[in-house]
């Protein structure tokens, strides 16, 4: 049985899926976008604010599943310019402060609302 995990503190779902499932102790979290959960708008300009705001999302979502970042395992970043890949990466690694997970971060034609970042993760409960 998948248990459907949603918080007050990261965005609603802007299309037909839920922020995140939990299935035996892996959670499967949606990709995230930098939207303010507060009122649905785009949070940031750059990369480094943008990509700042999706972390506070995600560990917004390990939260409310009872983990964090210490046991994400596999995560997956959509950037929407790979020239943005550096400063993209500065950010990212704070939010790590053991191992980085397995990753795989690719350039796409376009995000939902124009965004410059999305990443989706799967993380071990407890």
């Amino acid at each position: 049985m998948a248990k459907t995990i949603h918080t007050d503190k990261a965005p609603k779902a802007i299309g037909p899926y839920v922020q995140g499932k939990i299935v035996g102790n892996l959670l499967f979290a949606s990709g995230q976008v930098p939207l303010s959960p507060e009122t649905g708008e785009i949070v940031g300009e750059t990369i480094q604010e943008q990509t700042e705001q999706v972390l506070k999302n995600i560990g917004a979502i390990l939260a409310e599943a009872g983990t964090d970042f210490d046991h994400v395992v596999k995560t997956t970043c959509f950037l929407s310019d790979m020239n943005d890949f550096v400063p993209f990466n500065e950010v990212y690694q704070t939010a790590f402060k053991e191992e980085f997970p397995a990753r795989s971060a690719v350039e796409v034609a376009r995000l939902p609302r124009d965004v410059k970042v999305e990443i989706e993760v799967i993380a071990e409960i407890g």
